[in-house]
């Protein structure tokens, strides 16, 4: 024969308030325990004796670098040339070449280099210089025994001095003669002429050796 439970014996209708009460002490204690913070009493830092040693970090010594390592020098690399290879393909050189009679080969002449004519110095002034035969007297005589007067200058009355320039040779003879400076009207041309009839001179010398003596000499014109 069951018993009878009454309703405030039955606890089955109270499971579920047990259950939730269980759940949150549940919970309640895992908190806790994340919360939970344990503190270790240990002495107390000096803040200013803190900072000092940062300082003290933060100065670096320099360090010394290392010089940096001699370049690597690269030997010369030794190439073996092979030695060369001989040609074995031959060279066919024709060396008949048939030379006939009729054929003269002509010899190559090497003329000489003409040589330069070298113009022989004519002097002004000379240690023996050239002379008239008679002396200068004698010459001027000449000169006015041959001389005729152009008909044109008598005609116009010109009168002057013709200057006739001359070179006497190693041999005497007088040469290259020409006015340089004259009074015209035929004048000119006739003491050219009457100079280049004079007899030779005596030759001029320079240290002994006859040389050639350039001279200028005026011949005068005058009326009457």
């Amino acid at each position: 024969m069951e018993a009878k439970k009454t309703k405030k014996a039955d606890l089955r209708g109270k499971s579920g308030l047990f259950f939730n009460i269980g759940l949150l002490l549940t919970m309640s204690l895992v908190v806790f325990a994340f919360e939970f913070k344990k503190y270790d009493d240990g002495e107390q830092l000096d803040i200013s004796q803190a900072s000092d040693d940062f300082e003290d970090l933060l100065e670096i010594p320099p360090t010394e670098q290392p010089p940096p390592p001699p370049p690597k020098v690269q030997q010369p690399e030794i190439i073996e040339v092979p030695d060369e290879e001989e040609i074995e393909e031959e060279i066919d050189v024709d060396l008949d070449v048939e030379i006939t009679e009729e054929e003269v080969i002509e010899d190559i002449i090497v003329e000489e280099a003409p040589e330069e004519e070298v113009a022989e110095e004519i002097f002004q002034i000379v240690e023996d210089p050239a002379m008239p035969p008679g002396g200068y007297p004698a010459f001027y005589k000449f000169v006015g025994d041959k001389l005729k007067y152009p008909a044109q200058a008598r005609r116009m009355g010109i009168e002057g001095k013709v200057f006739v320039q001359f070179v006497v040779d190693k041999d005497g003879s007088l040469t290259d003669v020409k006015a340089v400076k004259g009074i015209g009207a035929g004048c000119d041309e006739e003491a050219v002429r009457v100079i280049k009839t004079a007899p030779k001179w005596s030759p001029p010398k320079q240290r002994g050796k006859p040389v050639k003596q350039r001279i200028i000499l005026p011949i005068t014109f005058k009326l009457g």
